[in-house]
């Protein structure tokens, strides 16, 4: 390709890749969560305790949460900002693979890695979502390309690409915890039992290496241990030992799990990866280190470890695309015609599958998503389906004239572009997958000094579009670990919430829409002010308490603030069962 086009190529990626971060709602349950906890890092400046939803929350180190941080600080808070970090992380992981691609095999083995992985359908999405994966993998890439280079480069140049890999290692770990530690030595290990090559442990650089990790990792965690004594067991025994070990997070699924999410993952490149590895796998070892078969090591740990593991998630193994994608760069263009044909005739089939069946989504109408929602998904499916159906038969025609290298290139744009789309047609569903219209409409009449209740359930994304925290009412969440520190803040039942309710002049709630129908209907006075197809956020106007406190009239029945809201003062047999005015059962 010549260098023009290759220049175009890379803008109009930069112009896709970031163009479209601030088309859509956060979706909840991550999006939400990843983006809320660095606002109110922002709000309290406190960039030491993570908190969400001014809960402490330790799940995760706070490397992305300090790196969104100063992008809110930088330029605003909003949806393009909360995704910057992930994106700009998957974009330099696409440089990265290019950059060590061409270095390692050439040109044309960079430019064929850096278009596998902006098209590969799970990295795409996860470059375009808020969570901390894509960072991990980012910083495991740099750790293990420091390393294939130090096992290269003369003496001086390997120490100083080995202390590039330690730098990358403490990122990694600061990212998402101690699993960089164990991938990268799960990987070196079996490089060194299946080779039986000690020689990359010579160029460890080991005291001067643990020395840079140390300085750049550990400062955080002594940090936020003296400052939150509690910190230590929670981050190090329950979310490393006891997510592996055990079920805790329930999120078991089979042995095969990965495989699955490979396949689906790695479109449109699926069955040419998996050739590129045969080859790979094939290629002489000589006595000299080989990066081939180290990235296959990297590969291979990196599926049995969360293969083995009791927690799955499909973002788990995004730290083995960069290295697939290099592998594909290697040898994707040498192979046949024929391994091509029969790649692109599998992803012709799967699209024309995919035009056929795709408006079988409208079936899906009903409670969660209106006829009008799954329309506008539809439209954009089919416009993916079609682009990418389009790709193939071009890169097909190329193919067959002996083009791989281009046909790679076309295939590339097609997969790209149809994830992107396929990620905009999945904000018509918005109104059910975020609280973002919620927010819309509640904000007018939102004052910021008055309580904001979250009744029986916490709806993630709401707290970043108010940019405000809630008081959540009886449900827990994923905030159980932060409650049990500060029970102060948090109101166990609904019983009590009612009596906060009344004795607030005036307030705010968020429930799920058969929650509120059920308070509306015991006389618990509120008005709606905004509503999406899951939540109800309702006020208590000032005029409910000033009419009678706590909330009777003289014959003592609860109806004052019906009146207030509209709300039919209760029959002689509903008193029976609502509560009294003071939220206590009758």
């Amino acid at each position: 390709m010549s260098r023009p086009l290759i220049v175009i190529l890379w803008i109009a990626l930069a112009a896709v890749w970031f163009g479209t971060l601030d088309q859509r709602a956060l979706v909840r349950p991550d999006e939400g969560r990843y983006a809320e906890i660095p606002r109110e890092m922002v709000a309290s400046g406190d960039w030491l305790t993570p908190r969400l939803n001014d809960f402490k929350y330790f799940e995760k180190p706070a490397l992305q949460y300090w790196a969104t941080a100063t992008g809110y600080t930088l330029f605003g808070i909003d949806e393009w900002t909360a995704r910057l970090w992930p994106a700009l992380t998957g974009f330099l992981s696409i440089v990265l693979a290019w950059w060590t691609g061409q270095r390692l095999w050439g040109p044309m083995a960079g430019h064929l890695a850096a278009a596998i992985l902006a098209s590969s359908l799970l990295f795409v999405v996860l470059g375009h979502l808020i969570t901390l994966d894509m960072g991990l993998s980012f910083f495991l890439q740099v750790a293990w390309t420091g390393f294939l280079f130090a096992q290269q480069g003369e003496r001086g140049a390997s120490r100083r690409w080995m202390l590039l890999a330690w730098a990358g290692l403490a990122l990694a770990v600061l990212s998402k915890g101690l699993v960089a530690l164990v991938l990268v030595g799960a990987a070196l290990l079996g490089y060194t039992l299946l080779n039986r090559d000690l020689s990359p442990w010579k160029k460890l650089a080991p005291v001067s290496g643990l020395l840079l990790f140390l300085a750049i990792a550990a400062p955080w965690f002594v940090a936020v241990s003296l400052a939150n004594p509690e910190f230590p067991q929670f981050f190090f025994i329950h979310e490393h030992f006891d997510r592996f070990l055990t079920e805790v997070h329930r999120r078991d699924e089979p042995a095969w799990y990965f495989l699955a999410v490979y396949a689906l993952g790695a479109l449109p490149w699926t069955l040419l990866l998996l050739h590129a590895l045969l080859k790979s796998w094939g290629q002489q070892v000589a006595g000299s280190f080989n990066p081939e078969r180290f990235l296959l090591l990297w590969i291979v740990a990196t599926f049995a470890f969360f293969s083995v593991s009791s927690s799955k998630m499909a973002p788990y193994i995004l730290p083995v695309f960069p290295a697939l994608a290099l592998l594909g760069g290697r040898h994707i263009a040498s192979l046949s015609r024929r391994a091509w044909l029969i790649h692109l005739a599998v992803l012709a089939v799967a699209a024309v599958v995919a035009l056929a069946t795709a408006p079988r989504v409208l079936n899906l109408a009903g409670e969660s998503y209106s006829p009008a929602m799954l329309q506008g998904v539809l439209n954009w499916l089919l416009g993916a389906a079609a682009l990418s159906l389009a790709s193939i038969v071009l890169a097909t025609w190329l193919v067959w004239k002996y083009r791989n290298a281009a046909a790679a290139t076309v295939l590339a744009i097609g997969g790209c572009l149809s994830t992107s789309a396929g990620l905009l047609g999945h904000d018509h569903l918005s109104t059910f997958s975020s609280a973002r219209s919620l927010a819309a409409q509640a904000l007018p009449r939102l004052q910021p000094d008055r309580p904001f209740y979250s009744v029986d359930y916490y709806e993630q994304t709401l707290p970043f579009y108010i940019q405000r925290t809630l008081t959540m009412v009886q449900t827990q969440n994923e905030l159980s670990f932060g409650i049990a520190q500060e029970r102060h803040k948090w109101i166990a039942t609904i019983d009590e919430f009612k009596q906060r309710w009344h004795d607030d002049r005036e307030a705010y709630a968020v429930m799920t829409i058969d929650v509120f129908d059920r308070l509306f209907a015991e006389g618990l006075p509120m008005a709606e002010i905004a509503r999406d197809r899951r939540y109800v956020v309702a006020e208590k106007p000032a005029a409910a308490t000033a009419t009678a406190s706590p909330l009777t009239d003289a014959r003592g029945d609860c109806t004052a603030g019906a009146a207030a809201t509209g709300t039919p003062s209760p029959s002689p047999n509903d008193r029976a069962v609502r509560p009294d005015c003071n939220g206590a059962p009758n």
